[in-house]
């Protein structure tokens, strides 16, 4: 059942296909990362890397590249998975479906680790600066592990049931390091690694980390699952692998998995802090360089053959969004467990997850209201951002599903037109100012700080959304290039923002200023100003992409028409999106044209990319 290791899991996908050997030289530095993701925009087979330059170890990038290879990758265990999802959600399933009952309690069996005196994981030892260095964008700070699994147990109450397994970004060179000694341990607000950490930090110890690389494929996956709190991500690890995980605890040391490719050991000093960055992330920017934990490294461990698996995180869609997609399909029937009421939550892949949240829930507090308003919706809505990383989303679109039972929410499109037809901006706009956002994200008031607003529907149908723009649309000076993104969505162009951060912008408030009620830009019901109004109109993933990444609620929502009452901000007319770019946002990621000649020619007729890329 399932793979114990990552070797028999790149054997089988090697033999059935799924993946290809490049035996040419590839770089580490920019080459490999740029191989993968132009792979994986092709949907390409997993690449294994066998001849990486200066260095000895093999590179296996783009494993978990497409859906379809993922559940092959798991397909001893999605039915078990299936059987306990469904007797969590309705336990009255078991009655119907004794088979899928039975299924249940055998894979149960293998959610507790299992102890083992030695593993293949303690045959060797090695350095730091003979580990892929893997770089995957021109302006990275140095090389980074992208699919770490970092390990940590509570100092208050050691052992497995108390662990924490998350998938944070470790630099291994550059900045202010000291080489082979010290790593950066970049990790975000609301990761349970955290915990661990402010621990330590209060009995003034040293935190024990270890961080796996490879070993078996259910271990990257459960270091990004959003688990309940008190089910170790060691065990889901072993429920999704189809078999208990072997663990080997190597003296003094935390539990390592004995058939992990690498583990890196060490502790972080509970008082130092260095310079961790830049590094190019998934909302498609880099995150700047800030302080952040030290593991001062004790230990580097490699198994026998042992394989570096990779991946190059960028705008997306990247091979984490399947990820994302492949945990959805897992958790979803979940979600009215957790948050009764909800029936479904879609964080947007393309806006960069967090910025953007779209739900589907209940409006049921007042069934016999002649005219329907949310009210339930705002009480569920403050449940979605109070659950886990839910809770860092900045934009929370929520509607009733009994406005539209056959609504998908994935179906972007007519997810917004359902919300627009609906939407009532003097009421149903609800900020929340100074709160914490995801910490890659700049576009707030500060590091980890911004604001976030849900955006309520329900009701009948109040206006139809236009497709088109008429001849009597006017813009006022400055601001051009009117282009329909959406159905009732106008994207314009306008100047260049130099607004301070955190402040309004003056240019912004007089384009609002320049439209009375009746102006035949508020038949839109929401217009959003960028700086390349073409761009972002042209496809509905870079509509998604510079709308939700490049604004900050509080800061740059406008409305025409707006005012204040009781506190309550709304407007008559259209809502409007200040989406430029700011001076204090961070830089896109932008591909270096040498290194995407030599991978154009790897694709060209006689290389090892030909008919792939």
């Amino acid at each position: 059942m399932g793979y114990k290791n990552l070797s028999s899991c790149v054997a089988e996908l090697e033999a059935t296909g799924r993946l290809i050997r490049i035996t040419a030289e590839v770089d580490a530095d920019l080459e490999a990362g740029s191989i993968q993701r132009r792979v994986y925009q092709a949907g390409g087979p997993a690449l294994l890397f066998t001849n990486v330059k200066g260095c000895r170890f093999p590179m296996l990038g783009n494993l978990y590249g497409t859906l379809e290879r993922t559940r092959y990758i798991f397909r001893d265990t999605l039915k078990t998975i299936e059987a306990l999802v469904s007797l969590k959600v309705n336990p009255a399933h078991a009655l119907k479906d004794p088979l899928a009952a039975l299924r249940a309690p055998g894979g149960a069996l293998h959610l507790l680790p299992r102890r083992v005196k030695s593993g293949p994981i303690l045959a060797h030892t090695t350095r730091i600066d003979q580990l892929p260095q893997l770089k995957s964008w021109p302006d990275d700070g140095g090389a980074f592990i992208t699919l770490p699994q970092d390990y940590s147990e509570s100092p208050d109450r050691p052992g497995i049931r108390s662990s924490n397994l998350g998938m944070y970004r470790v630099q291994l060179s550059g900045g202010e390091y000291e080489p082979n000694r010290e790593v950066g341990l970049h990790y975000q607000i609301h990761r349970g690694i955290g915990c661990h950490h402010a621990e330590a930090i209060e009995r003034g110890v040293p935190l024990k980390v270890s961080i796996f690389v490879g070993g078996p494929p259910s271990l990257s996956v459960a270091a990004v699952m959003p688990l309940p709190e008190g089910m170790p991500e060691l065990a889901f690890a072993g429920l999704l692998g189809g078999h208990r995980l072997s663990m080997v605890t190597p003296d003094g040391g935390l539990p390592m998995p004995a058939e992990a490719d690498f583990v890196i050991t060490g502790t972080i000093d509970p008082h130092k802090t260095l310079p961790e960055g830049p590094f190019g992330d998934h909302l498609g920017y880099y995150s700047l360089a800030h302080d952040f934990p030290v593991l001062r490294v004790e230990q580097v461990y490699h198994r026998p053959g042992a394989i570096w698996p990779f991946t190059s995180v960028g705008r997306p869609p990247q091979e984490d969004t399947t990820f994302g997609a492949f945990i959805h399909e897992l958790t979803g029937p979940l979600i009215p467990t957790v948050l009764p009421g909800i029936r479904a939550v879609h964080a947007v892949d393309a806006a960069g997850v967090h910025p953007l949240l779209l739900a589907v829930g209940s409006e049921r507090y007042v069934p016999y209201a002649r005219e329907k308003r949310p009210q339930e919706l705002l009480t569920l809505g403050n449940a979605v951002l109070g659950q886990g990383q839910l809770s860092l989303a900045k934009y929370l679109f929520i509607c009733a599903g009994e406005d539209n039972p056959q609504l998908d929410i994935h179906d972007i499109p007519a997810f917004f037109r359902h919300v627009l037809e609906r939407i009532d901006w003097r009421r149903d706009v609800h900020f929340q100012t100074s709160t914490t956002i995801d910490t890659l994200d700049y576009s707030g008031s500060g590091f980890n700080e911004g604001s976030k607003v849900v955006i309520a529907a329900c009701g009948e149908k109040r206006r139809e959304l236009p497709s088109e723009i008429t001849g009597d649309l006017r813009l006022p000076a400055g601001f051009s290039a009117p282009r329909i993104a959406l159905p009732g969505v106008l994207m314009v162009q306008g100047p260049e923002c130099c607004s301070p951060r955190g402040r309004e912008d003056a240019a912004i408030e007089a384009f609002c200023r320049s439209f009375g009620d009746d102006d035949p830009i508020n038949r839109f019901p929401l217009v959003v100003i960028g700086d390349d109004s073409e761009f972002s109109a042209r496809t509905l993933n870079n509509w998604l992409w510079t709308t939700f990444t490049r604004s900050n609620p509080a800061s740059d929502i406008y409305g025409i028409g707006a005012s204040t009452v009781a506190r309550h901000w709304g407007c008559r007319g259209a809502l409007v999106i200040d989406a430029r770019r700011k001076p204090h946002h961070a830089p896109p990621l932008i591909e270096d044209p040498a290194i995407e000649a030599r991978v154009d020619a790897l694709g060209a007729p006689g290389g090892p990319l030909h008919g792939i890329i």
